[in-house]
């Protein structure tokens, strides 16, 4: 029976070291989550504004041509798939991955992909995908450049028509204990399509609205994936604040129902040598 509580003591020992560790990356996705809420809270003005001037250019200008409005027949698509460079987050990664293979399973061959995040680039890589550009140990602090360079890989493929329409899938930041994967079309964009009058242009754009958009729209695209890298270091902190502390929980509860194991044992074990003594004090009459 000591022998029992040793194993006992052993344990709650062993999961009470790993309960610290679980409540220190608790504490510090926590302070992580605070950073990105206020760093996506911070862009969200300047994408708002930049995506209200574009739908106010094609507003004013008919039904005007451009690349990045060029709808084609789609026969090669390229993703950009945002995931975390990190592990225990709950779910966060799994649903990203499961998301964008189920959809493109079946046309494996005539996808690209663009990877941030390194459990992401393990995966796909690891199973044959044709990868296009990756990006990875940036995930948790995101910054524009970033978005630009990712930006830039896909804008030069759909111009130079290697590929015909443009996803990015992320997730979405709802609240701390909630996040939802979402895929949204970059090109060509239907958000900024909608905003095409056919009425004749109203406002004269210097030097032309071809050259306007020329600077608007990548502005826009960069702007998107920049709001949805922040979105995903919000979401992925919110998750693996959540997995803590839910480990951190089940830990303690493991914790108690050993404690009470042991209890028991040691009351156990006690009470054997109470009836020992007692068989030998009464064997000795």
């Amino acid at each position: 029976m000591a022998e029992s509580t040793r194993d006992i003591k052993r344990r709650i020992r062993g999961i009470s070291n790993t309960r610290q560790i679980t409540k220190a990356m608790e504490l510090v996705s926590s302070a992580k989550l605070r950073k990105a809420r206020e760093k996506m809270a911070r862009s969200r003005p300047y994408y708002n504004t930049v995506y209200d001037n574009i739908k106010q250019v094609l507003g004013q200008t008919g039904n005007i041509k451009h690349p990045y409005l060029d709808v084609r027949d789609v026969e090669n698509s390229l993703y950009i798939v945002i995931t975390a460079d990190r592990g225990l987050a709950g779910g966060f990664n799994s649903n990203v991955i499961r998301s964008v293979e189920h959809e493109i399973r079946d046309k494996k061959e005539n996808t690209q992909l663009i990877l941030v995040g390194l459990k992401g680039r393990e995966y796909f890589k690891g199973r044959g995908y044709n990868v296009a550009g990756e990006f990875v140990g940036m995930t948790e602090n995101p910054t524009f450049s970033h978005a630009q360079d990712i930006g830039k890989i896909a804008m030069d493929m759909f111009e130079e028509k290697e590929i015909d329409e443009v996803y990015i899938v992320y997730t979405e930041f709802v609240t701390t204990i909630s996040q939802q994967v979402k895929k949204l079309k970059l090109l060509p964009s239907e958000e900024m399509r909608e905003g095409v009058s056919q009425k004749g242009s109203v406002v004269e754009f210097e030097p032309s609205p071809e050259e306007v958009l020329d600077y608007l729209i990548p502005k826009y695209i960069e702007s998107v994936i920049y709001g949805a890298l922040i979105e995903s270091s919000s979401s992925q902190q919110g998750a693996r604040r959540t997995a803590m502390e839910s480990a951190t929980e089940n830990a303690e509860e493991m914790i108690d129902e050993l404690q009470l194991s042991f209890n028991r044992a040691r009351q156990a074990a006690i009470t054997a040598e109470i009836s020992e003594i007692v068989s030998g004090a009464e064997a000795l009459e």
